[in-house]
């Protein structure tokens, strides 16, 4: 299991989709909790790729830095240090060139070899 969130952390850091889209099952859900945004869900991997393509022309460069990572039979909790540099003003009024840092923690299931859920905490 390990490998194959590493896996899909490095290709989110290389803005790899088809390399993270490869990782992830059919009925993928996804979860994004935000403390200043909300909840944002999505719950197949063809809404997680389209996503995906949109948010990597957001960025000139985003990094997640794994700080932690501990894992049960089916499911991964990770601690996660995320910087990234905006490529373009957002409608949230952040501009482009600012740098972003946050620190969050994504829980992973995994089934049969391929993730299953991402519910990412920040």
């Amino acid at each position: 299991m390990e490998e194959i969130i590493l896996g899909y952390i490095d290709a989110y850091n290389n803005k790899d989709v088809p390399a993270m889209v490869a990782l992830l099952d059919e009925q993928i859900i996804f979860e994004n909790v935000s403390n200043t945004s909300g909840v944002m869900q999505l719950n197949s991997r063809q809404e997680f790729e389209q996503l995906a393509l949109q948010s990597v022309n957001y960025f000139s460069e985003r990094k997640q830095i794994v700080r932690f990572l501990v894992q049960g039979a089916e499911a991964a909790a990770v601690e996660i240090d995320y910087v990234a540099t905006l490529a373009q003003d957002l409608p949230n009024g952040l501009k482009a060139g600012q740098q972003l840092q946050l620190r969050g923690v994504s829980i992973f299931e995994v089934k049969q070899g391929k993730i299953s859920r991402i519910s990412d905490y920040s």
